[in-house]
């Protein structure tokens, strides 16, 4: 079941000894990951640049979408922003869950992949009723060809207090952000109209007031607050800890291969944590 919405990556329920597991990382990897799977070594169409791994973590090469690992060998799995390009979405949460026993999932929404598309992304996805809703871009209407992503991912966010504020108290405003336990409802391209019309139909105050619901004044304040010392935090946290460099693919393979009695790391082995 889908637990809680967190504020970013820097707000999850991640424990101390947790095992975690993060799927298709990229150029961005999660530093608390133990081990890091991505099926493209080398290829950057999916990406923003190439794959980068700190010195502690362990580098797989696999497909999310069967995933080399057994039943619940992690106790945390992190899939940020993956979903939208995977070619079938449905049995890619479906590993995940058998590997994981909980885990963090943040995909664009449908507004996000309005403001800025990319055109590796397959699928607009939608948080309704607790489910994740996947609608194939292709079937849309509407331009998802301009792409405002210059001014809503590298400007905005760095430049503009107010607007992190909304992208940290709303957090399924321009991305949907999801912790899970166990197991949550997906469905794909649905044919029911309940659902379907989200993605066809132009919005009424009944479809709005259900994806975003009226809040009180007092539960604004607090997520106001929430959402202030959440950034207060993660600003102190960037200035003030000291991490190692993360290293390339080809530098990590080239790190394996000079330590001594080396090895490749196997799909199925992992470090647990102490």
């Amino acid at each position: 079941m889908i637990t809680r919405h967190p504020l970013g990556r820097h707000d999850l329920a991640i424990k101390r000894k947790d095992m975690v597991l993060e799927i298709g990382s990229g150029h961005n990897p999660m530093y608390r990951s133990d081990v890091i799977a991505d099926k493209y070594m080398q290829d950057n169409t999916h990406r923003c640049g190439e794959i980068l791994i700190y010195p502690h973590q362990q580098f797989i090469k696999a497909d999310g979408e069967l995933l080399p690992f057994g039943e619940k060998a992690f106790d945390y799995v992190i899939c940020n922003q993956v979903l939208e390009h995977a070619e079938n979405p449905e049995q890619f949460i479906a590993e995940i869950v058998r590997v994981g026993k909980r885990g963090y999932i943040e995909t664009p929404s449908m507004l996000g992949e309005l403001m800025f598309p990319k055109e590796s992304h397959k699928w607009v996805i939608l948080l309704v009723d607790n489910k994740l809703v996947f609608y194939e871009k292709s079937r849309m209407p509407g331009n998802y060809r301009n792409n405002y992503g210059e001014v809503f991912l590298n400007y905005l966010p760095y430049q503009s207090l107010p607007f992190k504020m909304l992208y940290v108290s709303e957090p399924n405003l321009m991305l949907n952000r999801i912790e899970w336990e166990g197991d949550f409802e997906c469905l794909v391209n649905p044919e029911n109209d309940y659902y379907s019309r989200f993605f066809t139909q132009k919005w009424d105050r009944e479809m709005t007031m259900k994806i975003f619901p009226p809040r009180r004044g007092i539960t604004e304040i607090r997520r106001t607050l929430r959402a202030s010392y959440y950034l207060i935090r993660e600003k102190l946290v960037q200035k003030f800890r000291k991490r190692p460099e993360p290293l390339t693919v080809s530098e990590y393979l080239a790190g394996l291969r000079n330590r001594p009695h080396a090895t490749r790391p196997s799909s199925h082995s992992h470090r647990r944590r102490r």
